[in-house]
């Protein structure tokens, strides 16, 4: 019978042989966690839940960093019968205190102290918590908190008491229709909502999208992405069902050396990091010798000579052949080895990757697959794979899922992977599935001739302009993110006569251009004001313009003195950029930019 539950994958994940299940760092070495000890720690804990009066079906919270126990903790929440609702560690007390009261949590499980002060402020209003786990040992804690220590060791109690026989039976009742998780959408607008994920819908996502990367036992995958964030913790499900070993980075600022550290071969990430390490690696060059320059210039263009057999799995013709494995010893070596070397495939997903960032990294001889979901479809709908891979789609549609796009380009999608919900919320339900259960993802797309599907943009961005037009943002702000000068834009326009841009720029970059140039700032107030800044980014805007129709073309732009943080309330912990808080806190940047809008109208027409 085919796998059907969380439960499941957990009692296969024992089942394989592997060096071990997870690894971490701590005191400066890797430590490893075997296949033995996470299947014990797992038990445990379920067992010390269910002696604090944990039952089925009730809420579970993880609010944690990255880290073995976080995997554990969901485990035994999921073979306690209870639901898990994962909390990005990022998130402020008072965002925290609503989905702790919103979903009725009963326990939270915090991974330090600094996470535990966030659930003391709030726990005298959130009256369903009764126990409060911490993951990191520590002393004189309030009466209603436990260390993890303490917990296993009263679940090992109950086990020396009543073995295991309960606990086995426990994880073999879950259905697939059975809720296993509650995940809040970061949301870009209001509070988010609690999409209720199913043993089923998370289950079969694994289930029907696995097999083409051929994931092998004992190989090493790199944790890089929040856990909160559904694509990690899916494929983190995908890692334990197919016996990898799951090394968990240490934070965000380690990513590069933990992969020289532990050399993965497969993770899973968001196309910001493809975007820095692109900067990173153009940087470099820049400063390099001309003659490495020009090294680097004539690989760039034998990796696009060579893409399309790279992506078709064909032979390349013998002299392109040649040409592509000195282009790899000189230049994509290296780029190679900075991912530790030894990488098979990286999953792409959470946001858009841009056709022209993917074709520098395939081109490279780094496999990278865009797959394409959300939260509320656990997350999977389509993917780019080994076997079917077309750049600028987030390839076809997963085994058992069905995708249309209805009349106003929305992506439609239908199937075992579509949440039963959002809880507390059946208005938002209603309006996020109709009676024939399909689910309406709020973005714009098409599929092509031969079954690709591609996004376009999301449908509540869309900006429509003073004279009917509409302009889809994002992959205009794909277009500018390819520039050296320019991180995170975004564009504005809606009812407007023409398109306008708030821009955080790179710092660094400029930082450095300026010092050619003689010039020197207090601060960086100071540099995004000085106008041979602004000429530059001015001079990159420009050549973009000249890729685009009248109507999209950028007429003014702002740059900003900082980046946008989730702490401002501008991005949210998937670091989507939250439009309505921009333009709200902005307002008076982008009133200056459109004061003169019936001049700028004329030249718009």
């Amino acid at each position: 019978m085919a796998t059907q539950t969380l439960n499941e994958i957990f009692l296969e994940t024992l089942k394989v042989e592997r060096p071990a299940a997870q690894m971490y760092k701590s005191g400066g070495r890797w430590q490893e966690v075997s296949v033995e000890e996470f299947g014990r720690r797992v038990r445990h804990l379920s067992m010390a839940l269910r002696s604090m009066g944990v039952k089925k079906d009730d809420r579970v919270a993880i609010l944690s960093e990255n880290r073995p126990e976080w995997s554990q903790a969901d485990f035994a929440i999921l073979t306690a019968n209870a639901v898990s609702v994962p909390i990005y560690p990022t998130l402020l007390a008072w965002q925290i205190e609503y989905i702790l009261n919103d979903s009725g949590a009963v326990v939270v499980i915090v991974s330090n102290t600094a996470q535990l002060a966030k659930i003391e402020e709030v726990c005298g209003h959130c009256p369903a918590i009764r126990q409060i786990i911490l993951m990191d040992p520590a002393d004189n804690l309030p009466s209603n908190v436990i260390t993890l220590d303490a917990a296993l060791a009263q679940g090992k109690a109950v086990e020396d008491e009543e073995g295991t026989a309960f606990f086995e039976k426990s994880l073999k009742e879950r259905k697939a229709s059975d809720l296993a998780t509650i995940v809040y959408t970061s949301g870009t607008t209001g509070n988010p909502k609690g999409a209720m994920l199913t043993h089923g819908n998370l289950t079969s996502n694994v289930v029907s999208s696995i097999d083409p990367y051929g994931l092998g036992a004992g190989e090493i995958a790199l944790n890089i992405l929040p856990l909160s964030h559904i694509l990690e913790r899916t494929v983190d499900f995908a890692y334990f069902y197919r016996g990898a070993t799951i090394a968990y980075a240490e934070d965000v600022t380690k990513v590069a050396d933990n992969m020289q550290e532990v050399r993965p071969h497969y993770f899973a990430a968001v196309p910001r990091l493809f975007e820095k390490m692109q900067g990173r690696i153009l940087e470099t060059v820049a400063q390099a010798p001309a003659a490495r320059q020009k090294i680097f210039r004539w690989a760039l263009g034998v990796a696009q000579e060579r893409l399309p057999y790279v992506i078709d799995q064909k032979p390349m013709p013998t002299g392109l052949a040649w040409k592509a494995a000195i282009a790899d010893r000189l230049v994509f070596r290296k780029i190679v080895d900075r991912l530790g070397g030894r990488i098979k495939f990286i999953i792409s997903g959470g946001a858009p990757l841009s056709p022209e960032l993917a074709a520098f990294f395939i081109g490279a001889g780094i496999e990278i697959y865009e797959g394409y979901g959300l939260t509320e479809t656990s997350p999977v709908i389509a993917a780019n794979s080994p076997a079917a891979r077309r750049i600028g789609t987030v390839g076809k549609p997963i085994p058992g899922v069905e995708v249309k796009i209805a009349e106003d380009g929305e992506i439609l999608t239908r199937g075992p992977h579509v949440m039963r919900g959002y809880f507390n919320n059946d208005e938002a339900t209603e309006k996020a599935i109709d009676s024939e259960g399909w689910f309406y993802t709020g973005d714009i797309g098409l599929i092509d001739e031969d079954g690709f599907l591609k996004i376009t943009d999301r449908k509540k961005d869309i900006i429509v302009n003073a004279y009917g037009k509409n302009i889809a943002p994002q992959p205009l702000e794909n277009l500018l993110k390819t520039s050296a000068y320019i991180n995170t834009p975004v564009l504005l326009g809606d009812r407007r006569k023409f398109i306008a841009a708030l821009i955080v720029p790179n710092f660094e970059r400029l930082e450095r251009d300026a010092k050619k140039m003689g010039l020197e700032f207090a601060s960086s107030e100071e540099m995004v004001a000085h106008p041979r800044v602004r000429a530059i980014v001015q001079k990159e805007i420009d050549h973009f313009n000249d890729q685009l129709g009248r109507q999209e073309q950028i007429r003014k732009f702002t740059l900003l003195p900082r980046d946008f943080s989730i702490d401002e309330d501008e991005i949210t912990p998937s670091l989507k950029v939250k439009r309505k808080n921009i333009d709200k806190k902005y307002r008076s940047l982008i009133d200056a930019m459109y004061a003169d809008e019936a001049g700028e109208g004329a030249a718009a027409e």
